[in-house]
């Protein structure tokens, strides 16, 4: 196979499998408590990249204490700060509309790169920025006839998943302002590792023992672990290597794609215009995302 389909190959890949934890986080939070989910997701896959960089000969960072400091920000916000949210939320979202939310991620990280940083983005990115937000409103503001008949809909819960997403921009912001860049396995392997250390003291006032064994939801947390956060990272960064950033950022499109059919196909969730709609909007934020990264003015970070 010629390595530019593969690299597209295995970024697509990785983003259906961003896609799937929508729909899988909902089988999650009908039977386990959000903290105690993300510390067992994090049980699990930790150890997994640990022994993938023992086998790959990957040596943790040396870090100061600065960058220390923000790689733990980091774990706290994108890795335990975006899943709990992200559970929490679906506790009362539908997946259709969480997926639309999810696939804002690129527009949204320019935003907030734009006013946390102070950056001045092309006008691409501001588009994206618009038109994100007109995916979201589209499926969130309740009324009229283009919604989809969700009965588990809600203003709350699309709010949850768009904290989520806010706490993943933050992550990537984060990672910009390490001194010491760190390769994209170790910092996995600390975000999982911290991210576990994090979330056990919340998830032990869950008490999650009390509560009886939801075998759905155990095997959620399993197929989180192991297919988005371990394989994804796998797929992620093989094709990325292959392909240019920007061919690698448009197969984030699929995260909203995949998403809603995942929502229709598994949860039986009916689809209706808005959330069609939402996911035009969103699948233009992403084209307009990626060109327009490619456009920043110089002297930005």
């Amino acid at each position: 196979m010629n390595s530019r389909y593969a690299g597209c190959l295995f970024c697509a890949l990785a983003m259906l499998g961003v896609g799937s934890t929508v729909v899988v986080s909902k089988a999650i939070a009908a039977g386990l408590p959000p903290f105690s989910a993300t510390a067992l997701r994090f049980a699990i896959a930790f150890p997994l990249f640990v022994l993938i960089m023992r086998w790959r000969g990957v040596r943790w960072p040396r870090l100061d204490r600065r960058d220390t400091l923000l790689v733990i920000a980091q774990a706290g916000a994108g890795s335990v700060g975006y899943t709990v949210l992200l559970i929490s939320g679906m506790r009362l979202a539908s997946a259709a509309d969480a997926g639309v939310i999810a696939g804002t991620l690129p527009a949204v990280s320019a935003g907030v790169a734009m006013l946390a940083l102070g950056e001045r983005p092309a006008p691409a990115l501001l588009g994206a920025i618009v038109l994100a937000t007109a995916g979201v409103l589209v499926c969130t503001v309740p009324g009229g006839e283009l919604a989809a008949p969700h009965a588990g809909g809600s203003l709350t819960g699309n709010a949850l998943v768009f904290a989520a997403v806010v706490c993943e921009a933050l992550f990537i912001l984060l990672n910009r302002k390490l001194r010491t860049p760190v390769a994209p396995l170790p910092l996995s392997a600390l975000m999982c590792g911290i991210g576990l250390a994090v979330a056990l003291v919340p998830a032990c006032f869950e008490t999650p023992w009390r509560a009886p064994v939801d075998a759905h939801a155990l095997r959620g947390v399993l197929y989180y672990a192991l297919v988005p956060t371990v394989l994804g990272f796998l797929l992620w960064y093989a094709g990325a290597a292959r392909i240019s950033g920007a061919e690698a950022g448009l197969t984030t499109a699929l995260v909203p794609v995949s998403a809603v059919a995942f929502a229709a196909l598994v949860l039986r969730e009916p689809v209706g215009v808005a959330q069609l709609a939402g996911v035009a909007c969103v699948l233009g934020a992403v084209l307009l995302a990626t060109f327009g990264r490619r456009r920043r003015p110089r002297g930005t970070t």
